[in-house]
């Protein structure tokens, strides 16, 4: 092994997983050869690098989770139907409105109006449904239409 470097041997195997014949092999050469014993030396340094660097636990920052979970909450909004977005902005006024109608319904079934007789509603309309449509009860004492705007519109002209 004396005339060939073990650079090839150090860069096609892993410096952990060399085995111990190879590892003796490597020692017997290195004080013969300054390029293999400084390419040695950097394996080593680089084993001992990567061995401390995957000790290290990594901690997210800590807002990590809350900014993971907002794009999340982002990325499920989009993807909600139309119907359902129109429900969660107007779900409210609708259930009050639907509230408030029920309550009028009940108020008006429940609670009765004010009573009128039969005989004091045909008395207060002397007129029937018929009389209005054919013009049958018009009388001379009731005033026309010509009449009403004469008497409106003359207190304007002696206003003048």
């Amino acid at each position: 092994m004396k005339k060939k470097h073990i650079i090839e041997l150090l860069e096609s195997v892993p410096f952990q997983s060399l085995a111990i014949e190879q590892l003796t092999a490597i020692r017997e050469h290195l004080p013969s050869c300054d390029e293999c014993s400084r390419a040695f030396e950097a394996a080593q340094v680089a084993s001992l690098v990567v061995k401390e660097r995957a000790r290290v636990v990594v901690e997210p920052s800590p807002f990590f989770q809350s900014r993971v979970l907002a794009a999340l909450r982002e990325r499920q909004a989009e993807n909600v139907p139309a119907l359902l977005k129109l429900w969660r902005a107007a779900g409210a006024l609708v259930s009050s409105m639907a509230v408030t109608t029920a309550a009028l319904a009940a108020l008006s079934f429940v609670a009765p109006g004010p009573t009128v007789n039969d005989q004091q509603t045909i008395a207060l309309n002397s007129y029937s449904a018929e009389g209005v449509i054919l013009d049958q009860n018009s009388s001379d004492d009731q005033l026309s239409y010509d009449q009403v705007l004469n008497t409106i519109y003359a207190d304007d002209d002696e206003a003048k």
